[in-house]
């Protein structure tokens, strides 16, 4: 009599395919959405450069020295900061408007991680915040800013390392507010966030300066123009910075785990 072995089938390999923290083609992809979005790339491309030609070439300024280059090169060095927050913010919440039309569900569907996902955001956003800062450069050195060219390149770059803490903005405002607006909002704030935090104008002393300290733009203005003005930026400054960078990863982080969460 012959005996029937009943066998469990072994459990296969998971075979699912795993990405890294860069994905390729998902970063492609998301270069290519981007370029195709004209309205925010003449947002962020001609707005801070338009606004250097506005408040930075008057001609005194052009002979007015700020620490290590005129104060036209202070202007710029502003400007770029600026032209950096709304590149990257714009990067970062542009996945108000993937939310709303089912992208970021169908994405959960693929073997890709969710941390892959956020860093694509941010890394094409600071492609973005990379372009402003070039394009604003350009039209300020054309226009008139002088100053020590290693200064010069360490202020422009600040702004663009800097600019990564509005990415994490853009991408916690991107998972609170709604698609059909968030553009709408967060253009206006970060106007009023630069001139509070002292890009437009200088800040002076009193009560408003007080208030500025705790702007989150207050503390990147110092130190991105640390090196173009000779001074060192205070604690202060980078207290700002960290705390205010703090509260966005952690917010967009916040936001993100409860998006993943529902099925």
């Amino acid at each position: 009599m012959s005996t029937v072995v009943a066998t469990t089938p072994a459990r296969t390999a998971d075979r699912t395919p795993r990405t890294g923290l860069l994905n390729g083609p998902f970063l492609a992809i998301e270069l290519r959405r981007l370029l195709r979005n004209r309205r925010t790339v003449i947002f962020t491309l001609i707005m801070p450069p338009a606004f250097f030609l506005i408040f930075g070439t008057a001609e005194a300024y052009k002979t007015q020295s700020v620490g290590n280059g005129n104060v036209t090169a202070f202007i710029m060095v502003s400007m770029a900061l600026y032209g950096a927050m709304l590149a990257t913010t714009s990067g970062g919440a542009s996945v108000s408007v993937e939310r709303s039309q089912g992208w970021t569900r169908q994405l959960r569907l693929t073997p890709l991680r969710p941390a892959t996902y956020v860093f694509t955001k941010v890394l094409v956003a600071m492609v973005m915040g990379l372009a402003a800062v070039v394009v604003v450069a350009i039209v300020g050195l054309i226009s008139g800013a002088t100053g020590d060219a290693g200064a010069i390149a360490a202020s422009l770059g600040l702004a663009w390392v800097g600019s990564v803490v509005f990415a994490a903005f853009g991408l916690f405002m991107g998972y609170l507010l709604p698609a059909e607006n968030v553009m709408q909002v967060l253009g206006p704030v970060l106007a009023l966030l630069a001139f509070a935090g002292g890009l437009f104008v200088p800040l002076g002393d009193g009560l408003f300066a007080d208030i500025a300290k705790v702007v989150p733009t207050y503390g990147l203005a110092e130190i991105v123009r640390a090196p173009l003005t000779g001074d060192a930026p205070s604690i202060w400054a980078v207290v700002n910075v960290v705390g205010w960078a703090a509260v966005f990863v952690g917010g967009a982080a916040w936001r993100f785990r409860r998006d993943t969460a529902r099925v």
